[in-house]
C-alpha cells in the first residue's frame, strides 16, 4: 500500500533544473554533449537522401530534428520503404538503416533525453522570450510611428496655415511671393493719402492737448513743441521733408527713393529694367519754366542708396505674430541727405530751392519722420487716455479748484468727447501700425527686407513639405514594422506549440523510467 502511494506521488522538476536533475540521478551522463555530435552528423547525412513525401518534408522544414522527430520519420519510412522489407522483417533500404542507427545512438545512455531537456530550456528561457520581445518592440514602434505621423501631419497643417495667415495679413495670394510683395508698394500712396485726409479729424484733439499744456506749463512756445509734426500734417498735409525742416516749399525735388529689383521668374533680385519698380529719379519742378531751364545739366547725381540693414532675419512667431525687431540703417540716405541747398544757375539768376536725398521724401515716406509721427500719435493717445481716467476720478471738472482758471476749451470738455478724440487717434495709429502696414514700410525702406520676407515665407512652405515627406516616411516604416510583426507572430505560435509537445514528450519519457509516476515540469512553456 505504501509502495502504491509512492508510485502515485508526482515528480516535480523545474525547467531550469531539468538537465541537472537528469544528470544527478544518472539518467543521462555528464559527457552527453560529446556523444550528441556523432548523432547530429548522422542526422545531417541521413537528411540528404529522403523520399519526396509531403509529411516528411513538413517535418524537416525549418525545425531542429530531435529524437522524437526521428521516431516519426521511421514510422513514415515504414510506408515508403515497405518494398525493401525482406523475409525476416528487416528493411534493406539504406534510408531506413540510417535513421534506425540515429535512433540507436540517441537511446544510448539517454542522450536524446539530455538533448531534449536542453532544447526545452533554451526555448523557454531564450527563444520564446526573444520572439515576444521582438513583437512587443514592433508594437511599440508602431505606436511611436502613429504618434509621429499625427505630429508631422499637425505640424504640416500648422505651418501651411501660418503661411496663408501671413499672406492674408500682407494681402497677397502667395503664388509668386516676391512679385506680390513688391507690388504692394503701389498701395502706399493711397494709404498715406487716406491717413493725411484723416489728420483733420485730429485737429480738435491736438488743440485740446496744446491748450492743456499751455495752461499747466505756462509756456509761450507750447504750440511749436507740442506734437509739431501732427500740426504740420493737419495744416499742410504730407509735404516733403524739406518743407517740414525748412518751412519753405522746394522748387525742385530730386528723386532719391531706391529701386526694388524684381525677377519675375525666380523671385530673386536682378537688374532687369523692365521688372523694376521705379520710384522716380527725375527732378520734380515746382517752380516756373525759367527755373527749370536754368538748372539744366546742374542737378547733383544721386547714386543708388544701400539700405543695408544688417543680417537680422524675419522671425514669424508660433502665435502668428511677426517680430518687428529689425533695424533699417539709413546711412545711405544720411550720406545723400546733404542739407538741401540753393542752386544758382550758370547765368547768375536767382537761387532755386532743391530737395534731395531724404529731404525729397514725403513725411510719411521718410522712415525718420514717419517714426516721429508714430511717436507723436502715441504721445497724444497717452495724454487723452490719462485725461479720461482723471475726469472719471475728479467728477465735475468745473468744480475742481485746479481748473477754475483753465480756458473754456479745457474746462468744457467731457469724458465722452475726449473718448471720441482718443478713438480717432487710435484709429489712425492702427492704420499706421497694423501688420500689413509695417511690412509695406519695411519693404519700401529696405529692398533686402523683401528677400528676407520672401525667404521666410518660402521656408514655411518648405517646412510644411518636409513634414509631409516625414509623415510618408513614418507611414512606410510603420507598414514595414507591421509586416515584420505579422511574420513573427506565426513563428512564436509555432515554437510555443512545438515546445509544449516537447515538454509533454519529456514528461512521458521520464515517467516510463520511474514506473509511470506522474511527472510535472514546472515553470515551463505552460506558464508563459
Amino acid at each position: 500500500m505504501q509502495l502504491q502511494k509512492e508510485q502515485e506521488l508526482p515528480i516535480d522538476i523545474h525547467t531550469n533544473k531539468l538537465l541537472d536533475w537528469l544528470i544527478s540521478r544518472r539518467v543521462c551522463k555528464q559527457e552527453w554533449q560529446e556523444n550528441i555530435l556523432t548523432v547530429r552528423e548522422k542526422i545531417n547525412n541521413a537528411i540528404q537522401d529522403m523520399p519526396a513525401v509531403e509529411e516528411i518534408t513538413q517535418l524537416l522544414a525549418g525545425t531542429y530534428i530531435n529524437y522524437f522527430h526521428c521516431l516519426q520519420i521511421i514510422e513514415l519510412l515504414k510506408e515508403t520503404e515497405s518494398d525493401s522489407k525482406n523475409i525476416f522483417g528487416r528493411y534493406s533500404s539504406q534510408r531506413m538503416k540510417d535513421w534506425q542507427e540515429v535512433v540507436k545512438l540517441y537511446e544510448k545512455d539517454n542522450v536524446f533525453l539530455a538533448e531534449a531537456a536542453q532544447l526545452l530550456i533554451r526555448n523557454v528561457n531564450y527563444e520564446v522570450p526573444s520572439l515576444k520581445k521582438q513583437i512587443a518592440k514592433c508594437q511599440q514602434t508602431q505606436e511611436e510611428c502613429n504618434r509621429k505621423e499625427e505630429e508631422y501631419a499637425k505640424n504640416a497643417i500648422q505651418l501651411k496655415e501660418k503661411f496663408y495667415e501671413t499672406c492674408k495679413q500682407l494681402g497677397i495670394e502667395g503664388v509668386n511671393i516676391r512679385k506680390e510683395l513688391v507690388s504692394l508698394l503701389n498701395d502706399l500712396p493711397d494709404i498715406f493719402s487716406r491717413v493725411t485726409e484723416r489728420m483733420m479729424d485730429l485737429n480738435s484733439a491736438r488743440e485740446y492737448y496744446v491748450e492743456f499744456l499751455n495752461f499747466t506749463l505756462k509756456r509761450d512756445d507750447i504750440k511749436q513743441i507740442c506734437v509739431p509734426l501732427i500740426g504740420h500734417l493737419i495744416e499742410k498735409g504730407n509735404t516733403t521733408t524739406y518743407e517740414w525742416r525748412t518751412g519753405t516749399v522746394p522748387e525742385v525735388v530730386e528723386g532719391s527713393q531706391p529701386k526694388v529689383p524684381l525677377d519675375m521668374d525666380n523671385g530673386q533680385s536682378s537688374c532687369v529694367p523692365d521688372d523694376q519698380i521705379d520710384f522716380g529719379s527725375d527732378g520734380i519742378d515746382f517752380g516756373d519754366d525759367q527755373s527749370s531751364s536754368t538748372l539744366n545739366g546742374d542737378f547733383v547725381h544721386v547714386d543708388k542708396i544701400d539700405f543695408d540693414d544688417g543680417e537680422q532675419a524675419i522671425s514669424l512667431d508660433d502665435g502668428g505674430e511677426i517680430n518687428w525687431d529689425i533695424s533699417v540703417e539709413t546711412s545711405g540716405i544720411s550720406d545723400l541727405a546733404e542739407v538741401s541747398e540753393s542752386v544758382t544757375d550758370k547765368g547768375g539768376g536767382d537761387s532755386v530751392r532743391v530737395a534731395r536725398g531724404s529731404d525729397a521724401l514725403t513725411l510719411l515716406d521718410n522712415p525718420e519722420t514717419r517714426s516721429l509721427f508714430l511717436n507723436e500719435l502715441m504721445e497724444l493717445k497717452g495724454f487723452l487716455s490719462q485725461r479720461i481716467v482723471e475726469m472719471k476720478t475728479e467728477g465735475d471738472v468745473l468744480l475742481s479748484s485746479q481748473f477754475q482758471e483753465a480756458p473754456a476749451t479745457v474746462q468744457l470738455q467731457t469724458a465722452d468727447e475726449v473718448q471720441k478724440m482718443l478713438d480717432m487717434v487710435t484709429d489712425i495709429l492702427t492704420q499706421m501700425t497694423n501688420v500689413r502696414m509695417k511690412h509695406l514700410c519695411l519693404i519700401s525702406d529696405s529692398p533686402k527686407y523683401v528677400d528676407r520676407l520672401t525667404e521666410s515665407l518660402r521656408q514655411k512652405l518648405e517646412q510644411s513639405e518636409k513634414m509631409e515627406l516625414s509623415k510618408q516616411a513614418v507611414m512606410e516604416r510603420r507598414k514595414t514594422i507591421l509586416e515584420d510583426q505579422r511574420q513573427l507572430e506565426p513563428k512564436l505560435d509555432l515554437i510555443i506549440k512545438k515546445t509544449k509537445i516537447l515538454q509533454k514528450q519529456i514528461e512521458d519519457t521520464i515517467s516510463k523510467q520511474y514506473k509511470n509516476r506522474p511527472v510535472n515540469i514546472m515553470g515551463g512553456i505552460s506558464v508563459m
